[in-house]
């Protein structure tokens, strides 16, 4: 299928699908429709075409019809497909000048499945994990920190879907590199360890996404406020350590509100931008152990 012609295939009335899209000198069309293995077209796959040495020439997503169009300059091309769930595909195509040249359908294959952890206690292993977050700093640069001290487990059920995990995060642990900084992220302006000497995050909602991706929804306690959070998770999958003992890993990352949470200290300079962003992303890389 790959670098076939349109030729004469046209629609009911004799023109071509693409014929009102506007082709400037030295330049072609290409396109393709992505679908699944039961023939439903995937939208927002992303596709990058590259040239011949691997610069990237155009990028974008398939429309609700799983269908994608682009002018591009005369020459050849890799085009690569890429979906959450599905396994990227890979292809080429020439493109003359003046010509429409179709990919075809694509048809995405299922990434195989991970094995899942067996069912019973796991532990994060606080050595091969950690628990990071990145701030705004005064409009401009971002602030990157982490939390050195932490505790977690992990009731894995017979499905996942029935799993819970809970995780303790000690607040006067947070370290974003500069003495000053921290013990003002500790005061009560923001963190207020004194009173709040914990972070708790409990979740029992596992929801498969789909391929590697879960949503776990729970609980996040933070400065006396419990809110609803979601973790957008990557299942990476079974290993084993130094000594053979299995664990699995996992990333996560969300995003957290500082007024949600009634952390509302707020500094201004002199042209009313605030000195900490209202945001915070968090992102978590979690090992986790068999309970010993």
């Amino acid at each position: 299928m790959l670098g076939r012609w349109l030729g004469n295939r046209r629609n009911a009335r004799g023109v071509s699908p693409v014929s009102a899209v506007p082709v400037p000198p030295s330049a072609g069309v290409l396109s393709c429709r992505v679908l699944d293995l039961v023939n439903e077209p995937v939208r927002n796959a992303e596709l990058t075409v590259t040239d011949a040495v691997g610069r990237p020439v155009v990028s974008g997503g398939t429309d609700p019809f799983g269908q994608f169009v682009a002018t591009v300059p005369v020459g050849d091309y890799r085009v690569v497909v890429e979906s959450e769930g599905y396994t990227p595909y890979r292809g080429s195509a020439t493109v003359p000048e003046g010509a429409h040249v179709p990919v075809g359908d694509v048809l995405l294959q299922p990434v195989p499945p991970q094995a899942l952890p067996g069912a019973g206690d796991w532990t994060i292993d606080p050595t091969h994990s950690s628990v990071a977050f990145t701030a705004r700093h005064i409009g401009l640069a971002r602030i990157h920190g982490r939390f050195n001290t932490f505790a977690g487990a992990l009731r894995i059920g017979e499905r996942m879907e029935d799993s819970a995990l809970h995780v303790v995060i000690d607040a006067a642990s947070i370290d974003t590199n500069v003495q000053m900084r921290d013990d003002h992220l500790r005061s009560g302006d923001f963190l207020d360890v004194e009173r709040f000497p914990t972070l708790e995050f409990y979740s029992d909602r596992f929801v498969h996404r789909g391929g590697s991706r879960w949503h776990l929804v729970g609980a996040l306690s933070l400065h006396g406020v419990t809110r609803t959070v979601t973790l957008d998770t990557e299942y990476l999958g079974l290993g084993n350590g130094m000594e053979g003992e299995p664990r699995a890993a996992c990333r996560a990352t969300t995003e957290l509100h500082r007024d949600d949470y009634t952390i509302t200290w707020q500094t201004m300079l002199a042209r009313g931008i605030a000195a900490i962003g209202p945001s915070i992303e968090v992102a978590l890389d979690i090992q986790v152990v068999p309970k010993g």
